[in-house]
């Protein structure tokens, strides 16, 4: 029998209506314990004793620590990350990048990165993190793509599937290797450098 994925199974949950401000509350604690334990250490109790909240609250949210690490992040790209358009590749390039860069080296890129170090070690949470984390992502950068190609600015051979890892991938070695500053500098260098002339046709 196949293995429902994380969504399928998370998708599958049902609860009582829940009070929207508290969920936040929540997360937000959740974001700060990972920040200074990392996912691991991270635990239920330490999530309600920072939030001032109950066990019980949490679990009636949250099946699980991963559950709870994983809503938050995706809820966290929801809110960072918009959905740009602005009626030009450049723009909304431009538009992803600096939102994404600034949602990583912000006040939740600690956790991020606590997160992202424990993927190696976490099959489940790395199997959760690729079903939702980046895919929404990778949708979002797939149709800024998909409306510059529709536009003309996206040549049909372009290898779209590596400037979407790309785009990710260099803000994200950025902020975990190098250690250096994820400003406009960098973000409009990685846009006119690298991933526009990938994309764009010969005669641009």
């Amino acid at each position: 029998m196949a293995t429902a994925s994380y969504a399928e199974r998370v998708g599958a949950v049902r609860g009582r209506p829940r009070d929207a401000s508290r969920d936040e509350a929540l997360r937000q604690a959740a974001l700060e314990v990972m920040a200074e334990v990392g996912y691991r250490a991270l635990t239920m109790d330490a999530v309600a004793a920072k939030a001032r909240a109950g066990k019980a609250t949490i679990y009636r949210r949250w099946e699980s620590k991963l559950d709870l690490v994983i809503d938050t992040v995706n809820q966290l790209v929801h809110q960072n990350i918009p959905e740009s358009d602005t009626g030009s590749l450049h723009g909304d390039l431009r538009e992803f990048l600096s939102s994404f860069a600034a949602f990583l080296s912000g006040p939740s890129g600690k956790a991020a990165q606590a997160l992202v170090g424990e993927l190696p070690h976490e099959p489940e949470l790395a199997a959760a993190f690729r079903e939702t984390f980046l895919v929404a992502q990778r949708d979002v950068l797939r149709g800024i793509l998909d409306r510059g190609t529709a536009r003309g600015e996206v040549r049909l051979d372009a290898p779209r599937g590596m400037v979407v890892e790309l785009a990710g991938a260099a803000l994200t070695y950025r902020l975990m290797l190098t250690g250096d500053p994820l400003d406009m500098t960098f973000v409009d260098r990685l846009l006119d450098t690298v991933l526009l002339p990938l994309l764009r046709p010969e005669a641009e």
